[in-house]
């Protein structure tokens, strides 16, 4: 089930994406792929007592504002199959990585995202705070919460396990995690604000 959903939003995502325009702009290339790969060593400090609950920071919030929603979810997909091929993950899991570690992250960052931009203020702060900061703790805990429903429900572990070895440490992972993707958006719409195509100046800035 988790191979069909992965599969069938990953090529939803390639679907609809503007593959001529990608492949005519060699700078977005770079941008997608670079930051794709800053995941990688993210993702390889990981934590944890028992196989299967190792947390890490996912920075997936700051990847779905810099480069939407379709795109993220395909380059998301690069550190994830690194990461599994260097043993950090196992193939068997890779489904589950994929739906609950990528897929699911990207799709809260960017609704929240929508969310901030159709019904708060549109300023600066409000997109720094909400659509980065407080956006990027609440994905880390939906992504946490989705990853120990599922280990219970396939019968991995215990609830009570879980809760003890899993999400009591959850609340130390929300403030870095948001103190991560708010700095990293800070500084990419500060100094390099056309990387992040959820960013209009016109919307943020001028006039406020």
């Amino acid at each position: 089930m988790m191979w069909i959903l992965g599969a069938l939003v990953v090529t939803l995502a390639a679907w609809r994406l503007d593959w001529r325009a990608l492949l005519a702009d060699k700078r977005r290339q770079h941008l997608c792929f670079g930051a794709a790969m800053a995941l990688v060593p993210l993702w390889m400090l990981q934590a944890g007592i028992r196989d299967g609950l190792e947390v890490h920071f996912i920075g997936l919030t700051t990847l779905a504002l810099m480069l939407g929603w379709r795109m993220s979810q395909l380059m998301a997909l690069l550190p994830l199959l690194l990461v599994t091929a260097f043993g950090i993950e196992t193939w068997p899991d890779f489904a589950v990585n994929l739906v609950l570690g990528v897929i699911l992250p990207i799709a809260v960052s960017y609704f929240v995202f929508l969310l901030t931009y159709s019904y708060l203020y549109r300023h600066l702060f409000v997109y720094i705070f909400v659509a980065g900061f407080f956006n990027a703790a609440l994905t880390m805990a939906v992504k946490s919460l989705a990853m120990a429903g599922y280990m219970v429900w396939a019968g991995e572990y215990s609830w009570q396990v879980v809760q003890n070895d899993y999400l009591s440490i959850l609340p130390l992972l929300l403030f870095p995690e948001a103190l991560l993707n708010g700095m990293a958006i800070t500084l990419l719409v500060v100094f390099r604000p056309q990387w992040v195509c959820t960013f209009y100046d016109r919307d943020y800035l001028i006039n406020k």
